[in-house]
């Protein structure tokens, strides 16, 4: 039983530092942002479903805060059902990306 605890302490820790080793690349984002703009790049645009809703714009926002948003999607923590579907679909390294292309927008 120590055996495995201390196997799945090493293997968090792996994890932890694999993740700390990801850095945004603006660049690579431009690939990646097409699902993205269909909304987020639309002033005043209102997504209807599950209700009405108000896209936010999301250039020039940290990318910590989109970080931290794709994550919450990803788990759970926040609920619209169409940015949950996407954000289950992105790696860390495309939420690093996509969070490095839309801080650096103005």
């Amino acid at each position: 039983m120590k055996k495995l605890l201390a196997f799945l302490a090493l293997a968090g820790m792996a994890q932890l530092a694999v993740a700390a080793d990801i850095k945004g690349d603006a660049k690579a984002a431009e690939k990646k942002v097409s699902m993205c703009i269909g909304c987020h790049a639309i002033p005043g645009y209102k997504a209807t479903f599950p209700e009405v809703y108000q896209v936010p714009m999301i250039g020039g926002q940290s990318a910590k805060y989109i970080e931290n948003a794709l994550k919450a999607y990803q788990k759970g923590e926040r609920k619209h059902p169409s940015m949950r579907g996407i954000a289950a679909s992105l790696s860390d390294q495309d939420i690093a990306d996509l969070a490095a292309y839309y801080a650096q927008q103005k």
